[in-house]
């Protein structure tokens, strides 16, 4: 009869010992992320909106993380080249991540790219996004924005108005809200915000497409808001309607939020998901979006890469039918 076999204690070790060897390493070293400083890449200048917002964000969101998280400014390509070239370069080991803004799921679609928006990022956290408006100067015979469409609607391509440049968020929303309501606009575009303030003020486009660099002159009476894009409206102007309930069917608020590299253990997307998530509900985070006329955009991990592959194909045919899609 076989006597049965007792343990080698040198046999449990090799074993042991094998098996840590073959753990993923990500998981290994997620037991003590972080254990240095986490580097964001903001893909905008310093002190622009999106800067002051993701700074302030980061400082909060530090204090929950335990570790520093450094804003590392790297503007270029209409904000596609940061996040671009993290995807590239930087490990998925949750100490570079960067914004990912909208352009990132557009300009694929208009040039060639070295990166896929939707294969080479982890998506970690939808954060906020912009406050769309359309304004004509106060003296403008439109008093509302139905009062726009309808004249664009006598006179097709005779109306136009400014924006901050082709292929932008405040271009093609307008550009599908036209397709929406059946009239013909022209489309004038400008290098940025200030020469388009400036060129609406001095009488050289009939009105424009754009963020909330205009809330100035609104709140001084030098231009008329005449509607905003979000899905409802603003605290700010209250009395402004929104594209969705005047009926043309638009709700664009161009969101942003963090990814890192494609490959990130879902441990250390966790950890710095749960950092920002808790610096996002922040009482001095909200009242900083109120100051930047932004709404919080929330959406996990797994919410955002839904959001980003619907709104990449939606995109795709937007782009296709002006006539922007790479040849």
């Amino acid at each position: 009869m076989n006597q049965p076999s007792t343990p080698n204690p040198r046999r449990s070790l090799l074993l042991l010992a094998a098996a840590a060897t073959l753990a993923p390493l990500g998981l290994a070293h997620a037991d003590n992320y972080p254990s240095k400083p986490v580097t964001l890449i903001v893909p905008w200048p310093a002190g622009g909106s999106t800067d002051r917002h993701l700074r302030a964000l980061s400082e909060l969101a530090s204090k929950h993380l335990g570790q520093q998280i450094i804003i590392d400014n790297k503007p270029g390509g209409g904000g596609t080249l940061g996040p671009g070239t993290m995807a590239l370069t930087a490990k998925p080991d949750g100490y570079t991540i960067a914004q990912f803004p909208l352009g990132m799921l557009r300009i694929p679609h208009m040039q060639k790219t070295q990166w896929d928006p939707l294969k080479d990022f982890t998506f970690i956290i939808g954060v906020s996004g912009y406050t769309f408006g359309f304004t004509v100067r106060a003296d403008s015979p439109y008093k509302s924005f139905n009062d726009y469409i309808e004249a664009a609607r006598k006179a097709p391509g005779q109306l136009n108005y400014g924006s901050t440049g082709t292929g932008s968020s405040p271009h093609l929303l307008m550009e599908e809200l036209a397709g929406n309501a059946k009239v013909q606009l022209t489309h004038v575009p400008f290098k940025g915000n200030a020469d388009l303030q400036q060129a609406l003020l001095g009488g050289h486009v009939m009105a424009q497409s754009d963020a909330s660099g205009w809330d100035k002159f609104v709140d001084g009476g030098q231009m008329r808001l005449l509607v905003t894009f979000g899905e409802e409206r603003t605290k700010r102007w209250p009395n402004v309607p929104t594209a969705k309930e005047l009926g043309y069917g638009i709700v664009a608020t161009s969101p942003y939020g963090l990814v890192g590299p494609k490959g990130m253990d879902p441990a250390v997307v966790k950890a710095l998901h749960d950092a920002y998530k808790k610096a996002m509900d922040d009482p001095k985070h909200i009242e900083l979006l109120e100051q930047l006329n932004q709404a919080m955009w929330y959406r996990n991990g797994e919410d955002y890469r839904k959001w980003a592959v619907e709104t990449y194909a939606k995109d795709k045919q937007l782009i296709e039918r002006l006539g922007l899609a790479a040849k």
